[in-house]
């Protein structure tokens, strides 16, 4: 009965995860750079997407030799009910991996849960479901564009990498099962040929409605980040009757099974905050962009990390009864 009320919370979650992430900017933002684009990769009946694209440094990175550097696609956080693409201390991050030989595009996706009360009850799973899909076939578009605009934007569309934070990564972890699987969405919108060449997933998850979540082909290489203490996306494994919701730490167990080239950081006693924590892990990010996603290496890691450093953003506060709270 516990872990089934756990989950019905959850299910909830959003609400204060949106409350969190307006506290994402932070310090230190004080010089904030620009994209050196701003372009519209689809239209939608409600609104037009966009993405911010920061050109790599051109004699930087495992590429510096190449016209065609790789791309790391982004995709903000917020819950599925709010968030943007140019957060200021993600923007310092972009301008980071660009200056470090990575071309950035930050995109927009529609917020599905956007303007509606989500029940902490069976009911509330389609509409979390529809508002993760629709996030996915949004970042299957701006991956379309990005291949169909590869050279001039000086793209090698064979290196492709998508990453998260929050409800980006647990759209990021989505989108591979869904490729891995041969799911509608991603034998729809994607060419055939096409993976991602690797998955940054910052508090992550993967949702399905339809049994237990596996993974048909090997996965990309995948970097997970998560806090064990997280309580607004799960660390662990969740499961109520045919729905399962398969956090950082169940997803690892999950992609070992195939043999995949993944990695995971278990931030010991950590919450939410690991969500925003690529500034802080930027080395780590950079050895696994260069190694495993555009190397190939095999580079297996599985490190439980005590980091009193972490910036306290104060989400680990966050719970259950602050769901229904009026916001101020």
């Amino acid at each position: 009965m516990k872990r089934i009320l756990l989950f019905l919370l959850l299910l909830a979650v959003p609400a204060a995860a949106l409350r969190a992430q307006e506290r994402h900017d932070g310090p230190g933002t004080d010089q904030v750079p620009d994209p050196d684009a701003t372009l519209c990769f689809a239209h939608r009946d409600t609104c037009d997407l966009f993405l911010d694209f920061y050109a790599a440094r051109p004699d930087a990175g495992p590429c510096a030799d190449s016209l065609r550097k790789p791309v790391v696609v982004h995709i903000f956080g917020g819950a599925f009910l709010s968030g943007r693409r140019d957060y200021p201390r993600d923007r310092v991050w972009f301008r980071q991996l660009a200056d470090a030989g990575y071309n950035v595009a930050a995109i927009d996706y529609r917020l599905g849960l956007k303007g509606q009360k989500i029940r902490p009850d069976l009911s509330a799973l389609p509409a979390l479901l529809h508002a993760i899909e629709i996030a996915v076939e949004d970042l299957f578009a701006a991956t379309n564009y990005l291949i169909d605009n590869a050279y001039d934007l000086g793209i090698d569309p064979d290196r492709i990498i998508v990453s998260g934070s929050s409800a980006g990564a647990m759209t990021a972890l989505q989108a591979e099962w869904e490729i891995c699987n041969g799911r509608p969405l991603a034998k729809s919108l994607l060419p055939g040929w096409f993976n991602y060449a690797g998955v940054m997933a910052f508090a992550g998850a993967v949702f399905s409605m339809d049994g237990r979540i596996t993974y048909k082909q090997k996965p990309c290489p995948t970097m997970l980040l998560h806090g064990t203490a997280d309580r607004i996306v799960p660390y662990g494994l969740i499961t109520l009757f045919r729905n399962q919701f398969a956090g950082s730490d169940a997803l690892a167990g999950k992609m070992d099974i195939t043999g995949a080239n993944v990695q995971i950081y278990r931030f010991k006693d950590a919450g939410h905050e690991i969500a925003a924590s690529m500034l802080r892990n930027f080395p780590e990010e950079l050895r696994f962009l260069e190694e495993n996603a555009v190397k190939g290496i095999y580079r297996r890691v599985d490190a439980l990390v005590d980091d009193a450093g972490i910036q306290d953003m104060g989400w680990r506060s966050f719970s259950a009864r602050d769901l229904y709270k009026p916001k101020d």
